[in-house]
């Protein structure tokens, strides 16, 4: 399911009974996501996506309430108990094992996991969210193709222009570089005219041999 938490999309995978969602999101994130579960009791996965040159430290303090809450509304357990403790990461730093259960992730990084205490449910932020939730059953891989494509092109984009600011900063400093040659060779103090040449030499052979 996805809602909307302060203008940006969050994907609720459930397991179950959306045994596949869970997986399938862990493997298929963008580095924009930051997952949100309830520390150690069975929840829903919540990916918070953030816009794009963002990253999970521009979460304001009402974007990780509102998905605090809509992870702890999507535990049995969790939505009965007051003091609930919310762990959330970025994506990248979730790790999936071959050996672990469904629903089950651990972390690249321990240090890159922080935890908020939820002291009650809020059902006004809740209900809010719910209005907002529409069942989408995405194709995750797609998306993540389609944002790898989009991220090489970027790439190729940005190279070409910077070997285009390169090549033209080249040709300046070619430019100007003959602009300076040809002043010196044109430098009027070291030019001799013919009226010169007629008060210096007798003929034009003694100028020849004093310029040889």
């Amino acid at each position: 399911a996805a809602a909307l938490v302060g203008g940006s999309e969050t994907l609720t995978a459930r397991s179950p009974p959306l045994r596949s969602a869970s997986p399938l999101a862990v493997k298929w994130g963008l580095p924009e996501d930051v997952w949100f579960h309830v520390d150690k009791m069975s929840s829903a996965h919540v990916y918070m996506r953030v816009k794009k040159g963002q990253t999970w430290d521009d979460l304001t303090e009402e974007e990780l309430e509102d998905c605090a809450q809509l992870v702890k509304a999507n535990s049995i357990q969790g939505n009965k108990e007051n003091n609930v403790w919310i762990v959330y990461t970025p994506w990248a730093n979730l790790k999936k094992l071959p050996r672990m259960e469904v629903g089950q992730v651990g972390y690249h990084d321990l240090k890159l996991v922080r935890r908020i205490k939820v002291e009650k449910r809020q059902n006004e932020i809740v209900n809010r969210l719910n209005k907002t939730k529409r069942e989408e059953y995405p194709d995750l891989a797609a998306e993540r193709e389609a944002y790898d494509s989009e991220v090489r092109e970027e790439k190729k984009r940005a190279f070409r222009e910077a070997e285009n600011a390169r090549l033209e900063e080249e040709r300046a400093r070619e430019a100007d570089r003959e602009a300076r040659d040809y002043k010196h060779i044109m430098d009027g103090d070291k030019m001799v005219t013919n009226k010169d040449i007629a008060a210096k030499y007798e003929s034009v052979s003694d100028y020849e041999d004093d310029f040889m």
